[in-house]
């Protein structure tokens, strides 16, 4: 497992640092999506709808979630240094009526990925800061979560993208087994979602991030 970690974090290095140059990591955006055949193209096709193929979660996860705290939809919260975890995943994208006035960008200001390599999610940011990148048991691609939903907000729930409505209904909602490869920074979740206070999730969650920051804070000052 840690060698694998390792693997994927390198991956993860790699990707960011050449996605504002490699052509192939390609910004999907709802103007280019081809409702009629059920396919998405940017040059490249991405397959027939109802390609998305999980792998189920290990048994283990579900004994151990048991005990866990749970959020809205009873599913586990988990601490930080448990990087495999079982989670409740929907889909959405740019096209939906809460969305389509943002178009193809995200929550972090940069556009929306969805490519072979690395694709784009949102969660609640005290629970999956801006950045973190994971990995989906039985899908070869990195997601990174780069977007929020005020449907999201106080729950372990992570939001896939996808690139139109079709492949929005082929996710649908499945729990799957997610392993956390690299984490993002809650500085800057904080930093980004200061400016939003006003929208009601935003508020909870910098609320959130900031008693989780304060908290770490005065546990290493009482060392």
């Amino acid at each position: 497992m840690t060698f694998r970690l390792a693997s994927a974090a390198a991956l993860v290095a790699l990707l960011f640092s050449s996605c504002a140059t490699d052509s192939d990591l390609t910004v999907l955006s709802k103007a280019r999506a081809n409702r009629s055949s059920g396919t998405y193209s940017t040059g490249n096709s991405f397959g027939p709808v109802g390609v998305y193929t999980t792998s189920q979660p290990s048994p283990v996860l579900a004994q151990q979630a048991a005990g866990k705290p749970k959020d809205k939809h009873g599913m586990p919260f988990y601490k930080a240094s448990e990087r495999t975890r079982l989670v409740r995943t929907t889909a959405y994208t740019c096209s939906e009526d809460d969305h389509i006035e943002y178009g193809s960008m995200n929550a972090a200001g940069t556009p929306l990925r969805y490519t072979d390599r690395v694709r784009s999610a949102a969660a609640d940011w005290a629970v999956y800061p801006v950045g973190t990148v994971f990995r989906i048991k039985g899908m070869p691609q990195l997601f990174v979560v780069d977007d929020y939903g005020s449907a999201l907000t106080g729950t372990g729930t992570v939001d896939i993208y996808t690139p139109s409505k079709q492949y929005m209904g082929a996710w649908g909602r499945r729990n799957v087994e997610l392993t956390v490869v690299q984490w993002g920074s809650y500085a800057r979740s904080a930093e980004i979602l200061a400016k939003r206070t006003h929208f009601p999730h935003c508020a909870q969650m910098y609320a959130a991030i900031n008693r989780m920051t304060s908290g770490q804070t005065a546990a290493t000052a009482s060392r």
